[in-house]
């Protein structure tokens, strides 16, 4: 069993296996640091997480407030569904010093186009968030589930697992969306959080064999813990780092299979729309009126690589090798 330097035990012999609430001590500054905080301060000194951090949380914020979610109305005064006489030939009025009435143009009918890119921005985000989570639970529970009974269980899980494993994703999910994309957007969500679960599975298995081997769960299990209380209290936790990550990189990948989807036209239907379906109704615009091709992906490429950055440096900060300064 290893020790922190103030000669503390630690059950898990590694940094991501101790509990969050545990403190080490900071060889070079004297003070005493939980290991949230030490993950916390190597994230925030991650530059290229915080810049994405920062740019992603202004496109939700954007996109979010401008023309409103739900029953809360928003600052934008055009609406996504509503057209509208056509302006300077439906091209951006955004200038160096003004936006204009319509920045980003308008589309065929008259809609303008930047209340359709923030509406689209709404359901992909949305979508992708809604993948990662339900994802990131059931692989969470599969792969805790097989990593710590064995046996029978694991066989089980894992060959169903396998099952999903072996037919590609895209051919699955479009499937499943031609059979539910009628029924919106977060249903569409739904279901393509219980097909992309399987790479998490896989890992928190793994993570689970090697720490049902350690002292801190022997003794767990001497003192009567039940095996519920074990995987939650004590093999979970260690395994926090590997299930954040994983869970914010779905997310990414989340976004380019909805896009995927919708693109084909088997994702997210009219009247609502989504950054897949804005491409996928003008691709052939691209010659005449680029930027209604343009402002879309340049949506999906801001979303998909800050959250990717993002991904990097929670990754970095849950690493124990990581020997950045911790303040």
């Amino acid at each position: 069993m290893t020790k922190t330097p103030d000669n503390r035990p630690v059950g898990g012999g590694s940094f991501s296996a101790v509990e969050l609430d545990d403190e080490v001590l900071d060889a070079t500054t004297d003070k005493s640091l939980s290991q949230g905080r030490i993950v916390l301060n190597r994230f925030l000194h991650h530059r290229g997480a915080m810049v994405s951090m920062v740019v992603f949380l202004i496109v939700v914020i954007v996109a979010f407030t401008s023309i409103g979610f739900g029953p809360f109305p928003g600052w934008w005064p055009h609406g996504y569904k509503t057209p509208m006489p056509v302006e300077n030939g439906g091209r951006p009025t955004i200038g160096l010093f003004s936006w204009g009435n319509h920045p980003f143009g308008q589309d065929n009918v008259g809609k303008d186009y930047f209340a359709l890119a923030m509406r689209g921005t709404q359901i992909s985000i949305m979508i992708a968030l809604v993948v990662g989570i339900v994802s990131t639970l059931i692989g969470t529970l599969v792969g805790a589930l097989a990593g710590y009974f064995r046996g029978w269980v694991e066989s089980l899980l894992m060959r169903i697992t396998d099952m999903f494993i072996v037919i590609p994703l895209l051919i699955l999910a479009a499937i499943i969306g031609q059979m539910t994309g009628s029924m919106g957007p977060l249903f569409l969500a739904l279901m393509l959080g219980l097909l992309s679960w399987t790479g998490l599975a896989r890992m928190v298995r793994g993570e689970v064999m090697s720490l049902r081997e350690r002292e801190f769960v022997a003794a767990a299990d001497a003192l009567g813990a039940s095996s519920w209380r074990i995987i939650v209290r004590h093999i979970l936790p260690n395994c926090l780092g590997t299930i954040i990550v994983n869970a914010t990189l779905s997310i990414a990948a989340a976004i380019l299979l909805e896009t995927s989807l919708s693109y084909l036209g088997f994702g997210v239907r009219p009247p609502d729309t989504s950054l897949g379906l804005l491409i996928s109704d003008y691709q052939t615009t691209f010659s005449t009126r680029p930027w209604l091709f343009f402002v879309p992906a340049f949506m999906i490429l801001a979303i998909a690589l800050t959250v990717n950055f993002i991904g990097d440096g929670l990754r970095d900060a849950f690493d124990p090798r990581q020997k950045g300064k911790v303040k």
